[in-house]
């Protein structure tokens, strides 16, 4: 990759501005895309991020030298125009375009098209001349349904357990999906608990405005049989762990993009599948790259040897480019 961005060992570098987006290695200047933790790491001198990605990076992160700007405020870096764009993904997510002597670059980070909701400003596609795409879901099979439909299908499990007394177990993400939910359920069927990691989050987005259902925090206090007819959601890390012993009697569904793929499901050893991710699918990303009008297209992690394959025949002079981005890295944070 090279021209106004570049790869390097650090991460993705910009030599007229002398800083980098997303690094994975310690630099002096990090522009930040969102606060997950493969594109939010630690160890940076300085970082500039969307100022609604900074609560929950600090969060992460512990006191860092961070800087905040507003979707489409642009700061002049040495010389470099850079801009932040919603990119649907969560709260904050940014897409990042760079621009310097009339030639302008979007990093993408991660992004979703499509349906939102309040959790995070919807994706806007920005004109540019290179566009740096993921490509997690970066094959035909993966087609998400409406909210609506996906809502009415986790309402209903969760409702049938419910009246059984049983507990639904959801596992999703605690920054991003974990709140997807927390948006799309119905607060009516009953109670919504939390393990301490998804809480942990859910506090700080309050903190800073977010609107969410009320939940409760399961401690140890709770005990076997105290919690019936309760939604649950927790980290994927907390799978099959002992803290899941307080839960009985559950059935457990996992809230990802890969329950799109035959046989998930089973492999995770789940009861059911939601599809729900915040990531493009197939034709989201087809669309976005559609719509930034630019020619030169570089793929990062996902299906990238595929999708560069796919895109340069569609005419696009596509490329692939290897980073150390991929899912989220859920912290395996304790339940207290």
């Amino acid at each position: 990759m090279t021209g106004l961005l570049s790869y390097k060992a650090q991460g993705i570098y910009c030599e007229a501005g002398d800083f980098f987006i997303d690094p994975w290695r310690p630099v002096d200047k990090a522009l930040i895309t969102h606060a997950h933790a493969d594109h939010s790491r630690w160890g940076m001198k300085r970082y500039l991020a969307h100022h609604r990605s900074i609560p929950v990076m600090r969060h992460r992160l512990g006191e860092i030298n961070v800087s905040g700007v507003e979707y489409e405020e642009e700061v002049n870096i040495n010389g470099v125009k850079v801009s932040f764009h919603p990119a649907g993904h969560i709260i904050g997510s940014s897409q990042i375009r760079v621009e310097h002597k009339g030639e302008v670059w979007v990093v993408s980070g991660d992004y979703r098209t499509g349906e939102s909701d309040h959790t995070c400003a919807p994706f806007e596609p920005v004109k540019c001349h290179a566009f740096i795409t993921e490509s997690t879901f970066g094959l035909p099979i993966f087609r998400w349904q409406t909210n609506e439909s996906l809502f009415a299908d986790m309402n209903a499990w969760w409702s049938s357990l419910a009246r059984n007394k049983k507990n639904a177990v959801l596992f999703a993400y605690s920054l991003g999906k974990a709140q997807r939910v927390l948006a799309g359920v119905d607060p009516s069927i009953g109670p919504i608990f939390t393990h301490g990691a998804v809480e942990n989050t859910n506090e700080v987005l309050r903190t800073d405005g977010m609107i969410l259902p009320e939940t409760t925090r399961i401690t140890q206090e709770h005990k076997s049989g105290d919690i019936k007819g309760a939604l649950i959601i927790a980290p994927p890390s907390a799978m099959g762990t002992p803290w899941m012993k307080r839960l009985q009697p559950y059935e457990t569904a996992i809230a990802s993009g890969w329950m799109q793929v035959r046989g998930m499901r089973r492999r995770r050893n789940a009861d059911k599948g939601f599809v729900l991710s915040d990531h493009a699918d197939w034709e989201g990303l087809n669309h976005a790259i559609a719509e930034t009008g630019a020619e030169r297209i570089y793929v990062t992690h996902g299906y990238s040897d595929i999708y560069s394959k796919y895109l340069s025949e569609q005419g696009y002079d596509a490329r692939v480019v290897e980073t150390e981005y991929g899912e989220e890295h859920e912290e395996k944070e304790a339940n207290t």
